[in-house]
């Protein structure tokens, strides 16, 4: 499914119109839009500005306020966010996505023991959590799951969920504060010393750092660039994915301790070669005005990866720390064996034709 298809399944499955970034998470959450490259919201920003600016008044999509997008079809009065209710009216249910479903329906269940993923899912359709058009949501709520355990886990951090094999899903905040909980708390510690490391490095060392970074991201050709001698570019990549798409990368690097400022993502724009997209790594945060101007459709594409964002990707990429693995012994089952499949005959129960 295309951006723009994504785009108008989700905002159809809403009823009101959506911030670019909220429709972005949800699309992807949805397994509706699987992006290519590193900054799907702004991606999915210019194209529904471009089906509007191209398209006038036959466009799929209308602008009702400030990045956020509607669709033509529900006609001129419809609201920017939506009204609220008069008395007499019900509420419309909030949507979630497929996670945060799962989240809510396992904080429903009494006695906080797992459920199986599909017994979620059949709870979140129910509750009216979640809206899909797709044919397999519990395949979806499977995955979105596990792939949210698997990212934490390589981050070092506790994941919401923890799975118990067979399809089985319980929260991780159940298993009070034992080894888990141990083992999160430590991590954390690792975490913050890693961030003040990163103050501690040299100019020179940080930049290199990011070249290792991006190299693990997909970047296979990573130049750092003479120091003040290319327009404020710490390092220049190509992003391959999948072997066919190659995305040109400027890179600059801040190991500030203050947020960056608009003026900063403004010098990068402006130093971007032909057919450059721009990306700024820092250890600190980014200020309101800069995210706002990384943002914009109508100019050259700019991410912006935050100090969090930084330590996160270090971490699950392995550079800079060392993961140790044990492995933890838990009791099973003994002498009892799984009843036959429905459909299925044992031994005893033979069918002759």
């Amino acid at each position: 499914m295309t951006c723009k298809d994504a785009a108008q399944q989700v905002l159809q499955s809403t009823g009101h119109p959506l911030h670019y970034r909220e429709i972005t998470k949800r699309a992807i959450e949805s397994a509706l839009w699987r992006p290519q490259g590193k900054t799907p919201e702004q991606t999915l920003n210019a194209q529904l500005t471009t089906d509007i600016r191209k398209r006038g008044k036959h466009a799929t999509f209308v602008r009702t306020a400030r990045g956020t997008f509607g669709l033509r079809q529900w006609g001129r009065d419809q609201p920017s966010v939506p009204d609220k209710p008069a008395k007499k009216r019900r509420r419309a249910p909030r949507t979630y996505s497929f996670t945060d479903a799962a989240e809510l329906v396992l904080r429903g269940t009494k006695d906080k023991q797992p459920v199986h993923y599909r017994e979620i899912t059949r709870l979140a359709l129910e509750g009216k959590l979640i809206t899909t058009s797709g044919r397999t949501p519990e395949a979806t709520m499977y995955a979105v799951i596990l792939q949210e355990i698997k990212r934490a886990q390589a981050r070092g951090e506790r994941p919401r969920f923890v799975q118990h094999g067979r399809g089985y899903v319980g929260l991780s905040e159940w298993m009070g504060k034992g080894l888990a909980f141990q083992i999160d708390q430590h991590n954390r510690r690792v975490r913050e010393e890693l961030r003040k490391r990163l103050h501690a490095l040299a100019p020179e060392e940080f930049e290199a750092l990011a070249a290792e970074l991006l190299a693990a991201l997909g970047f296979p050709d990573v130049e750092v660039t003479q120091r003040h001698a290319d327009g404020g570019i710490d390092v220049r990549g190509v992003l391959v994915t999948g072997d066919v798409i190659h995305t040109r990368m400027a890179v600059q690097v801040k190991r500030w301790k203050q947020n960056v400022q608009t003026p900063v993502v403004q010098q990068v724009r402006g130093s971007l070669g032909a057919h450059e997209q721009g990306l700024i790594i820092t250890t600190s945060d980014f200020s309101k005005g800069a995210r706002e101007e990384a943002a914009r459709s109508d100019a050259a594409p700019v991410a912006l990866m935050n100090g969090d964002q930084l330590a996160a990707l270090l971490v699950e990429h392995g550079i800079g720390i060392e993961k140790n693995r044990y492995d933890i012994l838990e009791l099973g089952t003994l002498g009892v064996r799984p009843a036959p499949s429905p459909g299925r005959c044992t031994h005893k129960q033979r069918t002759h034709v």
